[in-house]
């Protein structure tokens, strides 16, 4: 039988294969855009100053300005125009998900969110300093917060689909994301939308309109001085109002089966969907001359946002509530205030042969969890009913020099690269309200504030760490057929040594028509400061009155260490990839990749460690009473990630306008080569203890479709630009553990979506379009019973279609 990557690999080739046919056949087409093929010019994965995305010795992605502001135009997320435009990115909305309600994990390549590196401007981005811990993509890991980048101040973004420690330093296991703000030196843009979700409900045969959104934006330039100077600034507001696609409740059997738990069912109860949200991104780029060789710069964004997320409900007899506070039960909302800030400074120019750069990056993320219409029952009715959970901060300074220069003569080119950096990385997270974590005088009720109890005093981080490294290249060109890229780094990390990383890749074009590339690189992502020391603590009481305490323990901490945790090694990985380029005439371009990776070490959160030989344990060796349960993390296991992907481009002219239709098709299978993590010490307390169990499995492996193809196509002339996009999510399938043996398993098909714009020029600076996401009102297969939690989450949260529904909007645009 065939490898079971061959099938899609195959119909990868004959869609090439046709689209190439095709092609030939066509006459010359109007002049192309260059931001949206594969001819424009990158800065990205190569240290050469004239390599196109064509000639590129992988593969890379260019998304113009264009494209990102049509493909966000929902609430002006960022990260949702990614995943429109690349197959290869996942960024799903994740529901009662804790932390992930709020900051939302991205994935390329089906990889953890920590494993593809984030640059702005060419500069590391920092990570957010919020820690999710109760969602599925992202369990574990501090993401970049995509969301966060405003989308009025993209120029293009660079996608980088090959692994490159070598050339930009650890996290850039999947690739690297570069985005490239607006620099225009004069001008500027207005911009307001507005939209809605209208759509039919099938679990509650309800048609809703909901989500109603607002987007601002504006954005202007000026030069500064006489000699190319400029100062570019841009603001935007959000604003989006809350989706639900709950079911009908139908009570759980193990609630309390009393007449007021009982008298709501059939209602909507919970909430599954998009929390409400208010979002403030600003924005500058600018550059100032110092004299004929040099240049200062200076760039940044801001970002504060205020997002609100779903919990489960508690019902009125439950001894999660009090009736006189909530006589008909409760359901919490968590929210969130998000503050995010970067500043990037620097001087470039020449010093003799040599160009040089030389700059310091610094990035904060302060995360202030809260509750509201929540309660900690166990100090009674006086309860406080909205906590502060905890506070989270994440700080990152980098500093770098590059030195460069060109040699070589004729067809016979080089560009030498060196350089250092130092980084310095801070992580701290502050206690909740004493009333958030409290264990009161009600020993029968549960401890602290429902829907997550507070960071503890004795959960406090306080963790710095520095990297250093240098690095150098040398990107060649032999003749007109034959280049190369090479790259080596030495990496040290304050807490886990040194690590060499390298990167070969290399180009060949057998003919103007056709080039055949490849790549081979050795990488690793350290892990987090995070993942390292973050702590947290739930409290509550068992049946017989006994105060009992749940702990997610630093690696660090004696217990998880007398527990089998042992420090964690950083995740390392291979990457091998190959593929092909072709142009065949001014019409038809396309590039088709397979690859491989291999990572060893991949970090997760273990499994939960429960019971009364458990609380034995801890109390005789630490004398630490009623701890019942234990979770940390674990370097789980080794993973091999195969795939392919294929991005064609094919250009004409038709009615006074140029088409233009793109194909992409991207398919990465995950499989588990060996489980890591063993539990062998933890046989005395528990000898069917599984360490890394199925639901961190299936997360790594089968939770993100395999999967993703995209058909679009874009008409404009001087007057209209029509835009229309079809996409196919595959399918993926979702293992839960619910406990007891209970896993229930479900594989969710295969999805259409359906998008489209239409945008008419009134004049040259004002544009009015109206357009709609998922035009179809398409939906995820529904849940099973096991997994739609008696009727009150009928859809998957993780499905990349999303579970709102048809969305539709208005925009209008001002340029001048």
């Amino acid at each position: 039988m065939p490898h079971p990557a061959v099938t899609p690999l195959c119909a990868a080739i004959a869609l090439a294969s046709a689209g190439a046919a095709f092609a030939q056949s066509t006459t010359q087409s109007a002049t192309d855009d260059p931001a949206a093929t594969l001819d424009a010019v990158i800065v990205t994965g190569t240290r050469a100053h004239d390599r196109t995305v064509l000639e590129s010795t992988a593969p890379i992605d260019v998304l113009s300005a264009e494209d990102i502001r049509k493909a966000a135009a929902l609430n002006g997320e960022l990260g949702s125009a990614l995943q429109a435009l690349l197959p290869s990115f996942n960024f799903p909305r994740q529901s009662n998900s804790g932390g992930a309600d709020h900051v939302r994990a991205a994935q390329l390549r089906g990889l953890s969110p920590d494993q593809v590196l984030v640059l702005v401007n060419g500069k590391r981005r920092h990570v957010s300093a919020l820690v999710n811990t109760d969602s599925k993509i992202g369990k574990g890991t501090t993401p970049v917060d995509f969301n966060a980048i405003p989308v009025s101040a993209v120029k293009r973004i660079e996608v980088l689909r090959d692994g490159a420690g070598a050339q930009y330093g650890s996290d850039a296991v999947a690739g690297v994301i570069n985005i490239i703000l607006d620099d225009a030196p004069e001008g500027g843009a207005l911009e307001a939308s507005f939209g809605a979700h209208h759509t039919d409900v099938k679990p509650i045969d309800r048609t809703l309109t909901d989500g109603q959104t607002t987007f601002l934006s504006g954005k202007v330039g000026t030069r500064l001085g006489d000699d190319g100077g400029f100062l570019r600034v841009g603001i935007e507001f959000k604003n989006r109002e809350a989706t639900n696609r709950a079911g009908f409740d139908q009570i759980p059997f193990f609630e309390e089966q009393t007449p007021d738990n009982l008298a709501l069912a059939g209602r909507r109860n919970y909430v599954l969907g998009d929390g409400a949200s208010k979002d403030i991104n600003a924005w500058f780029n600018s550059e100032l001359p110092l004299g004929a060789t040099s240049e200062l710069y200076l760039f940044g964004t801001w970002h504060q946002s205020d997002t609100e997320g779903a919990n489960y409900f508690r019902y009125p007899d439950g001894v999660a509530n009090f009736k006189s506070v909530y006589p008909n039960g409760y359901r919490p909302i968590s929210l969130g205030e998000n503050r995010d800030a970067a500043l990037v400074g620097g001087v470039r120019g020449q010093w003799g042969s040599w160009d040089y750069d030389a700059s310091v990056d610094y990035g904060r993320n302060d995360f202030t969890y809260r509750l509201r219409n929540s309660l900690n029952a166990s100090l009674g009715p006086g309860s406080p009913t909205r906590f502060r959970t905890g506070d989270y901060a994440f700080q990152q300074t980098v500093a770098n020099l590059d030195l460069s220069r060109g040699f070589g003569s004729g067809d016979n080119t080089h560009t030498f690269a060196a350089g250092v950096e130092f980084r310095r990385e801070d992580y701290r997270t502050h206690a909740g309200d004493p009333a958030s974590y409290a264990a009161g005088p009600f020993t029968d009720r549960p401890t602290g504030s429902q829907a997550g109890g507070g960071l503890t005093p004795q959960d406090e981080a306080d963790l710095a760490r520095d990297v250093a490294s240098a690095y150098a290249s040398l990107s060649s060109q032999f003749g007109e057929k034959f280049s190369t890229d090479i790259a080596a780094r030495y990496e040290h990390y304050e807490d886990f040594g040194s690590q060499f990383t390298g990167k070969l890749a290399a180009r060949y074009e057998f003919t103007p028509a056709f080039a055949l590339r490849g790549a081979v690189s050795n990488n690793f992502r350290a892990p987090s400061l995070s993942q390292i020391g973050f702590e947290s603590t739930s409290t509550g009481y068992d049946a017989s009155g006994r105060l009992t305490t749940g702990r997610l323990l630093s690696v660090n901490n004696p217990i998880a260490q007398a527990l089998g945790a042992r420090s964690l090694d950083p995740e390392t990985s291979r990457n091998f990839s190959l593929g092909f380029t072709s142009r065949i005439g001014e019409h038809f371009d396309l590039s088709l990749d397979v690859f491989r990776i291999d990572i060893d070490d991949r970090v997760a959160l273990s499994e939960s460690i429960t019971g009364d030989a458990l609380e034995q344990f801890v109390q005789d060796r630490f004398g630490v009473t009623g701890v019942q349960s234990a979770s940390f993390f674990v370097n789980a296991a080794d993973t091999r990630t195969e795939g392919a992907e294929l991005v064609t481009n094919w250009r004409h002219a038709l009615a006074g306008g140029e088409l233009q239709l793109t194909g992409t098709y991207s398919y990465a299978k995950t499989e588990l080569k060996r489980i890591v993590a063993t539990p062998s010490q933890l046989s005395a307390i528990d000898p069917d203890y599984i360490l890394f169990g199925i639901e961190e499995s299936n997360t790594l492996t089968d939770a993100t479709p395999r999967t993703r193809g995209q058909l679009s196509a874009n008409w404009n002339n001087e007057r209209w630009s029509l835009l229309a996009r079809v996409s196919r999510h595959g399918s993926a399938t979702r293992i839960f553990d619910f406990g007891g043996g209970f896993t229930p398993k479900q594989t969710y098909g295969a999805e259409w979506q359906l998008d489209a714009e239409a945008e008419f020029r009134i004049t040259p600076q004002w544009q009015v379009a109206i357009g709609g996401q998922n035009l179809t009102d398409n939906y995820p297969d529904r849940s099973i019973d096991d997994i739609a939690y008696f009727g009150n989450l009928p859809y998957d949260v993780l499905s990349p279609i999303g579970s709102n529904g048809a969305y539709y909007y208005a925009r209008v645009r001002y340029t001048f």
